[in-house]
């Protein structure tokens, strides 16, 4: 196991089958860095165009088709004191002709973060009103398969821009490997969020990140998985947002049947009582639904992992 120190000095508005920036190994840790949506470092230059630009891909020995790759977020925060955000609600949110009185305007509000507090806030449209920070990943994924390469506006099976306020430090996801090495990419960091990233960002900034990574071979899973502490996780990513539900609802009852144990009987029924769904992403062409059920059921239930 070996710990990687990368500074990036180019991005992509892609997750494909691009050239690896650097060659890691399962176990291994990376401490890196990420620009804001719009390309603006920690210093609040531009140094790449818009677009959630990512830093990355990473490849790592040993991954092939057919595996599952792991990364574990080991630390997510911002490296400025400000950030930004979209102004209004996207109209795919609101009721059709629903009237804002906003204009058209690509100007975004600008937020002070304090980095020490752990707080930010909009002076001019919620005075007196502090929120403490809670860093996530917006966009992150794997190569797709059949080299593709796709815009890290939207979201799939390898991941994307799924804009999951629970895709937090400490979370660990599992992504299917669909091309030599996985190739793992990241960015789009949050200071905050509220579900749903329904004025189309969060408050957006650049984030100094360490990832660790591993492989778990000969083991193919269809949609983004995930745990915290507390709870299995599965994000399912498409339009509209039924399929979404689809999507992430059957993978958490393949995923309690075939690693944990559960006859079909059962992981339905768990589910049907006990199950919890977290909005992601409905601003972008992919919509992003979480499925997740509390660890502590299956304890209660006796059940295990088998890897």
């Amino acid at each position: 196991m070996a710990h990687h120190e990368f500074t990036p000095d180019h991005y992509h508005t892609s997750i494909g089958w691009h050239e690896p920036v650097l060659e890691i190994a399962p176990g291994d840790s990376v401490a890196t860095s990420t620009v804001d949506a719009r390309g603006q470092d920690r210093r609040g230059e531009k140094v790449t165009e818009r677009g959630n630009p990512m830093t990355g891909p990473f490849y790592v020995k040993g991954a092939e088709a057919g595996d599952t790759f792991v990364v574990c977020f080991d630390k997510l925060y911002p490296n400025r004191d400000w950030g930004w955000t979209g102004k209004q609600i996207a109209p795919n949110v609101l009721d059709p002709g629903f009237a804002t009185g906003f204009q058209p305007d690509d100007e975004p509000l600008r937020w002070p973060v304090d980095l020490k507090a752990g707080t930010t806030g909009q002076p001019d449209t919620l005075p007196g009103l502090q929120l403490p920070l809670c860093p996530m990943v917006g966009c992150f994924g794997v190569a797709p398969p059949r080299g593709q390469a796709i815009s890290t506006a939207t979201s799939s099976t390898y991941g994307g821009n799924m804009d999951y306020r629970g895709f937090v430090e400490g979370v660990t996801v599992y992504l299917p490997v669909e091309a030599p090495g996985a190739l793992f990419f990241l960015g789009d960091g949050h200071a905050i969020q509220g579900d749903g990233e329904i004025v189309g960002t969060g408050v957006e900034i650049s984030f100094d990140v360490t990832f660790s990574v591993d492989l778990i071979k000969d083991k193919q899973i269809g949609w983004p998985r995930a745990e915290n502490e507390t709870h299995l996780l599965v994000a399912g990513n498409a339009r509209p947002l039924d399929q979404c539900v689809e999507h992430a609802t059957s993978e958490l009852v393949r995923w309690l049947e075939e690693d944990y144990g559960l006859s079909a009987q059962t992981a339905h029924s768990l589910l049907g009582q006990c199950v919890e769904y977290d909005m992601g992403n409905v601003f972008d062409p992919a919509y992003t639904m979480v499925c997740k059920i509390e660890k502590a059921l299956l304890e209660q239930l006796g059940t295990k992992r088998d890897y």
